[in-house]
């Protein structure tokens, strides 16, 4: 019967069928059906609804060939060449791409230290001989996994004795009794000038971030409780000792002897950490320990997630023109969006440190026999 080959198709479907096929088909394929249809006296409107493409896609292709220009010749006994360029992502291709994306462009002679869709292009005509457009090279990116996005700072984490304070911290908080606390404390800068960050915005518009006439800050020191996500703060207009002593009196206030028989503080190595007025502080409150991470290793302190989320929500892109609306929002998210009960990190759990804390306990069993 003629119409025992009609199928219907859902219209969704047919959309993802017609990417597929034009993604298989494109460049010299697309041309060749254009080329032997246009040769069996098709006109281009029939070609393009017949081929799903555009009338302009057909005229292209025949202007093409008719000025030689096409990606494919014939040979001189009359047979059909290999293309001389390709415009889909053959393995081949994805192997070259991957290999210049793991050097840095001035391996290879730019002035530049990332590489842009029209730079790899380029190196692609020097490498292999093939010429695409900047635009191809992004699609072909695209298909690889690649996108286009922040790259993000990462601290050096070469503290000797990186193991060692990781794997304290690790038992510390694996054999906590009821009458003690550890709590880990960094400092955040709270600025004026708004932090800059993605949000969503009209196409071929872009949002402005006033900034304001002179920098304003004041600075957050702030104290989590790994177990309850509670967050203790207090802010000053100074990133000093006194800041950081401040900090240390409100958690002494917030968790009296009588609750707590033992603090225990994880800081990092900053200087206001270490300064005279806390030893003097610690040496009048023996049941306070300051536990230090490793150097340059910002991962292993949990709070920095929860500064992260302060800038998320309060910082970034802010439109505040007075520093104290801008703190107001700070104490106001401190005291909305609570609590932060986020889970030790993965570096506390590497083989290592594992190791490490194993050894401790060891070492522990043997002073209590």
């Amino acid at each position: 019967m003629p119409n025992s080959t009609l199928i219907d198709i859902p219209p969704q479907q047919q959309v993802q069928m017609l990417s597929q096929l034009r993604r298989a088909r494109y460049g010299y394929l697309l041309a060749l059906h254009i080329l032997l249809l246009c040769a069996s006296g098709q006109s281009p409107s029939h070609i393009a609804q017949f081929l799903f493409c555009s009338r302009s896609s057909v005229y292209r292709a025949i202007n093409a060939y008719r000025s030689g220009s096409l990606p494919f010749d014939f040979d001189q006994s009359g047979l059909l060449a290999p293309p001389s360029r390709s415009t889909t992502l053959l393995p081949w291709l994805k192997r070259s791409l991957s290999a210049l994306l793991k050097a840095p462009p001035s391996a290879y002679g730019f002035c530049r230290t990332r590489w842009s869709c029209a730079a790899l292009a380029i190196q692609l005509k020097i490498n292999r001989g093939i010429e695409v457009s900047a635009e191809t090279v992004r699609r072909w990116l695209g298909e690889m996994g690649y996108v286009w996005k922040r790259a993000k700072l990462a601290a050096k984490d070469d503290d000797p004795q990186r193991v060692e304070k990781l794997a304290r911290i690790r038992s510390i908080i694996e054999q906590l009794t009821p009458k003690q606390l550890l709590l880990f404390v960094d400092e955040l800068d709270i600025a004026l000038l708004a932090k800059v960050g993605y949000q969503w915005m009209k196409r071929g518009e872009q949002e402005q971030v006033m900034t304001p006439g002179t920098n304003q800050k004041n600075y957050l020191a702030g104290a989590l409780d790994i177990a309850t996500g509670k967050m203790l703060y207090c802010v000053w207009v100074r990133k000093s000792a006194g800041l950081f002593v401040d900090l240390l009196n409100l958690i002494d206030q917030t968790y009296p002897p009588s609750k707590q028989e033992q603090i225990y503080v994880v800081a990092d190595n900053y200087k206001i950490h270490k300064a005279k007025v806390v030893e003097r502080w610690l040496g009048a409150h023996p049941r306070f320990e300051i536990v230090y991470l490793p150097t340059y290793c910002p991962k292993a302190n949990p709070i920095e997630r929860v500064f992260g989320d302060v800038h998320d929500k309060c910082t970034r892109n802010h439109k505040r023109k007075r520093l104290r609306d801008l703190i107001g929002d700070v104490r106001r998210h401190f005291r909305e969006n609570g609590p932060w009960k986020y889970k030790m990190g993965e570096i506390y759990y590497e083989e290592e440190v594992t190791a490490a804390v194993k050894k401790i306990a060891a070492d522990e069993q043997l002073k209590a026999a």
